[in-house]
């Protein structure tokens, strides 16, 4: 776990690079030009020249950056793994990763387009197929055994990288055909049957794609590159507390390979929310529809606070069903209890750069992100060798609410008004507190060893959503999102 984990840190600053913020680009540009052919009844093969341009600057884009990250991480693959890793074992993983990084950013680029056009649908098909593939990959690679790989170990994470690498292969041609089969007309929109005959800008091209791309990805550069060098100090400050060089790669993957990526599991949900949160803020504010946009930020961050608090009050009174069924490791349990009250610090940070970037106030939200590692990257280099794992801990928690609150205040400044988040946070947190009394006063029953822990937390989710969004309490408001036209509404 600890080699996987330090093979995906340097992974993750090797796709900042190759994407270099085109998803951005391409959803901006794919929905601005759409609104434009809207609003002007144009008909549909202006439609069509319209998203062929998109696609053509996007790829271009795209594929100047990831095949420039490809060959840089492919030719210094050895000296990353040997000597900035100090890990030899992590070279041929990270040659994997190289060849596959085209065809992420690629991938990216389609999936901005699908999501500014309102078919988010087809990035969650596209998502589907490459998870199943890459779980089946991995599964069958992991399944052979390989005499020239002496270390099981170094040949398991070998597997996990290329049945990655394969599925992404695949994900874009997925995507690919998704594109070229579709009607390139944006979801919920009848074209007119008007010719551009005013010379409407409808038209994207590389210059346009890198102006929105390049600040945003600049900012990911430097935040990426601190947040790889904090994943690297890391180790080396656990030894320093005092650990063996196995134990400290050990604590290091417990918390990066078990504990966060379960608790942000469920973020997938407000990540979604997130995506279609841009473009339906960024056309209100082309609008100017001030009311619109206090209302629709409003509701987001109600329902972000509300799924928030609840994800938290399940891992809380579920951290020993997770960590000894999941891991079996009592590290792990105590992990989760641990961070588990951040949660809801962490996904509606996550809201707050939607709304931020839908209100084009994303160098904004870079700076912040940047401020946030910088004061990460000082945090663990001082307090993770004086106090161990618990010196991590500390510094996502001290990061983690500095990021949210630089961040709401400054959506507070762009919006020209204070989001209300009190009401909804008091009645999550009451919802929270009695479903947590009533399933700590129902685990005192007979019964209750007789009930397997899936249908616990599933019971307990379930009657958690029932108080909190169903339950006389505050405002009542409705939250729709149309999954097949990727897009959201309030009311």
């Amino acid at each position: 776990m600890g080699l996987f984990t330090l093979v995906m840190s340097v992974y993750g600053l090797a796709v900042i690079f190759a994407c270099s913020g085109v998803n951005l680009a391409s959803v901006r540009l794919s929905s601005e030009k759409a609104a434009i052919l809207e609003r002007n009844a144009l008909n549909k093969r202006e439609y069509v020249k319209c998203s062929s341009s998109v696609i053509r600057s996007c790829l271009g884009y795209s594929l100047i950056f990831s095949l420039t990250a490809s060959a840089v991480l492919f030719s210094f693959s050895t000296l990353i793994g040997e000597k900035l890793l100090g890990d030899p074992r992590c070279v041929t993983s990270l040659k994997i990763v190289s060849v596959s990084l085209p065809a992420i950013s690629a991938t990216s680029a389609l999936s901005g387009y699908f999501t500014g056009i309102r078919k988010a649908y087809k990035n969650a098909l596209t998502v589907v197929i490459e998870q199943f593939l890459k779980i089946s990959v991995t599964s069958l690679a992991l399944s052979i055994t390989v005499p020239s790989f002496s270390d099981p170990v170094e040949y398991a994470c070998i597997a996990v990288v290329g049945g990655s690498a394969v599925a992404e292969a695949f994900s874009l041609i997925v995507g690919s055909i998704l594109y070229f089969t579709d009607s390139k007309v944006p979801a919920g929109v009848t074209p007119g049957d008007g010719d551009n005959t005013e010379c409407v800008s409808i038209r994207a091209d590389l210059k346009e794609t890198a102006s929105i791309s390049l600040p945003t990805a600049v900012g990911s550069y430097a935040r990426s590159g601190l947040v790889t060098a904090e994943h690297l100090l890391i180790p080396g400050g656990l030894r320093k507390h005092g650990l063996n060089a196995s134990s400290a790669l050990a604590s290091y993957g417990i918390m990066q390979g078990m504990v966060f990526p379960l608790i942000l599991f469920p973020s997938a949900l407000p990540a979604s929310f997130s995506s279609l949160l841009i473009p339906e803020i960024a056309g209100l504010s082309a609008t100017g529809d001030r009311k619109k946009i206090e209302r629709a930020a409003n509701k987001a961050l109600s329902v972000s606070l509300m799924f928030s608090v609840g994800v938290s009050a399940v891992f809380l009174n579920f951290a020993r069903d997770f960590g000894m069924t999941l891991y079996d490791q009592p590290d792990a349990v105590t992990g989760i209890m641990i961070m588990a009250p951040l949660v809801p610090v962490m996904y509606l940070d996550s809201t707050v750069d939607a709304l931020l970037k839908g209100l084009g106030a994303q160098l904004d939200s870079m700076k912040i992100n940047i401020a946030d590692a910088a004061a990460s990257l000082l945090l663990v280099f001082v307090l993770v060798p004086l106090l161990g794992i618990y010196g991590y801990m500390i510094t996502v928690y001290f990061c983690e609410i500095l990021n949210l609150i630089l961040s709401f205040t400054r959506l507070v400044h762009v919006a020209g008004f204070k989001p209300s988040v009190v009401a909804p946070l008091v009645k999550s947190l009451l919802s929270a507190a009695f479903t947590s009394a009533l399933y700590i006063f129902l685990e005192t029953f007979s019964f209750a060893s007789s009930i397997s822990s899936p249908l616990w937390i599933v019971s307990f989710s379930l009657f958690y959503i029932i108080i909190a969004f169903f339950f006389p309490l505050g405002n009542h408001f409705r939250l729709r999102i149309d999954v097949f036209r990727g897009r959201i509404s309030f009311s």
